[in-house]
């Protein structure tokens, strides 16, 4: 087994209010080995993009508080100083934002965005840097790469402008790349087009990839292993295939059934997750948080329960009994109505 590129454990990320303690990240540990696609998925706040932010340094609030320890290549990215990071980010470290139109300046071109990522990293002149950027739209598949070079992000759609961005993140080979629903802002055709994009880079660039989502189509095409995430704390993790075909924790059911079948019977309405998500700042966290949720919920849902491996690699954080676990998913994933 080869060492683990990215190594979380006991991540915690905190925000002090005016009311009281937010609780973003609640205790998530996991790992990332080179060459992995690890999907990190669940609900809008359910801390992924948080956890991932506070990784790389990017959490500037001074109310906020981080604890745990985030090891890169066996250094804790937590304990770095401002220029130690600096030069991890971007570099050994990249990243691809939700939405690529405030992630690129409006007043700057494509290729200055490309090149001066380059040149914060590497001592290459203006004109090299922008040969570079030529070759990273080409790789990416922007038509007529050395004239939309100097095109605004104004006048590049919606999926050229995430393009552009996966370039500028790509442009110094950065061994882990951390894409943040990269797909959201996108028509289903450009999703698609995106995923295949990415697959075909991480396998030229040899880039691990940290794919944070809410869909769970998108983790069931693109990733190695999955984790869900509720309430800022794991609910479920596994490799893809595991998680996929055999989910163990009624969350990890919830969403599952609200994907559209693609054969069978034709539903008229899909099984939904009732109730909404526990807010960050709920103060009792003394137990399982998606029990205000949970048709199945007991007394055993308290105290907080623990991440139990109940199959080789396979992880989840649900007290009902394992052997009961297939009926109860039956039950919990069965349509409401079928369509005539």
């Amino acid at each position: 087994m080869s060492e683990p590129l990215l190594d979380v454990r006991d991540l915690r990320v905190s925000f002090r209010t005016r009311t009281g303690v937010v609780t973003a990240v609640d205790g998530i540990s996991f790992t990332v080995g080179p060459g992995d696609v690890v999907g990190l998925v669940g609900e809008s706040g359910s801390g992924k993009s948080v956890s991932m932010l506070s990784v790389l340094g990017l959490i500037d609030n001074p109310n906020c508080v981080i604890e745990g320890q985030a090891l890169f290549k066996g250094r804790d990215l937590l304990t770095m100083s401002d220029d130690e990071l600096r030069a991890v980010r971007g570099q050994e470290i990249a990243m691809i934002f939700q939405d690529p139109m405030t992630a690129l300046t409006p007043v700057y071109t494509a290729g200055w965005h490309i090149s001066e990522q380059i040149r914060a990293h590497e001592k290459v002149s203006k004109k090299a840097a922008l040969a570079r950027a030529v070759q990273l739209l080409d790789a990416v598949g922007i038509p007529n790469a050395a004239d939309r070079v100097n095109s605004y992000p104004h006048e590049f759609s919606g999926g050229m402008r995430q393009r552009v961005v996966i370039a500028m993140a790509l442009s110094c080979n950065p061994s882990l790349l951390i894409a943040d629903e990269p797909t959201t802002a996108l028509d289903v055709t450009i999703q698609a087009q995106i995923l295949e994009l990415l697959k075909s880079l991480q396998s030229e660039f040899g880039s691990s990839i940290v794919l944070i989502t809410h869909d769970m189509g998108v983790v069931s095409q693109m990733s190695d292993r999955v984790m869900v995430m509720y309430g800022g704390r794991l609910a479920e993790a596994g490799p893809r295939r595991e998680v996929m075909r055999n989910p163990l924790h009624p969350y990890t059911w919830g969403l599952m059934a609200s994907i559209p079948p693609t054969d069978g019977t034709r539903v008229a309405r899909l099984a939904a997750i009732p109730g909404a998500p526990i807010s960050p700042g709920d103060p009792d966290r003394d137990h399982c948080l998606f029990s205000a949720r949970c048709r199945f919920v007991s007394d055993a849902c308290r105290p907080q329960p623990e991440l139990v491996e109940h199959i080789p690699g396979h992880f989840d954080s649900c007290v009902l009994p394992f052997a009961d676990r297939v009926e109860l998913r039956r039950q919990a994933m069965t349509p409401l109505e079928v369509a005539p």
